[in-house]
C-alpha cells in the first residue's frame, strides 16, 4: 500500500547531507552528555527543555535551535562553537544573541558590595567583576 509520498529512503535520499548532519549532532550531544555522567531527565532540567525533545534531538529526529544549542552547550560545559560546528553550522556567521541593555549608573548591587566593610578592595573588585561578566554575558 502507498501513501502517495515519498518513503524514508526517498526522503532520506534528498535531504541527504542535512539528516546526516543532525544524526551527526544528535550523536554528539549523546556522547557527551553521557561522558559527562548526566541522565537525560538531568540535562532537560539543566537546559529547560523537555527530555522528549532532547531525547529526539539526540537521535536526529530534529536540529535545535541556536537557543537550544547555547543551553546545552552551558549544561555540558562545551564552547557553543564546537556544537554549531557539529551542527554544520558556520559559528562566524551565527546569528548573535541580542545583547541586554546595562543600566546607566552603578547598581544597587554594586553599591552594596563597595558599601560592604568586611571585604579587601580587591575582594570587591573581584566580586563587582563577575557581577558585571554575568550582565555582559
Amino acid at each position: 500500500m502507498t501513501t502517495g509520498g515519498a518513503g524514508p529512503t526517498e526522503d532520506r535520499a534528498r535531504d541527504g547531507g542535512w539528516s546526516d548532519q543532525v544524526n551527526a549532532l544528535g550523536g554528539f550531544i549523546r556522547a557527551q552528555r553521557q561522558m559527562a555522567k548526566l541522565s537525560l531527565r538531568e540535562m532537560a532540567s539543566m537546559t529547560r527543555v523537555s527530555n522528549a525533545y532532547l531525547s529526539q534531538v539526540e537521535r536526529g529526529l530534529h536540529q535545535p535551535s541556536l537557543k537550544v544549542l547555547h543551553s546545552i552547550a552551558d549544561a555540558l560545559h562545551l564552547n557553543t562553537e564546537q556544537l554549531l560546528r557539529q551542527a554544520g553550522w558556520d559559528a562566524s556567521t551565527a546569528p548573535e544573541p541580542e545583547p541586554r541593555p546595562r543600566p546607566a549608573g552603578p547598581s544597587s548591587v554594586e553599591e552594596a558590595v563597595r558599601a560592604e566593610t568586611r571585604l579587601t578592595e580587591e575582594q570587591k573588585t573581584a566580586i563587582i567583576g563577575v557581577y558585571r561578566s554575568f550582565l555582559d554575558s
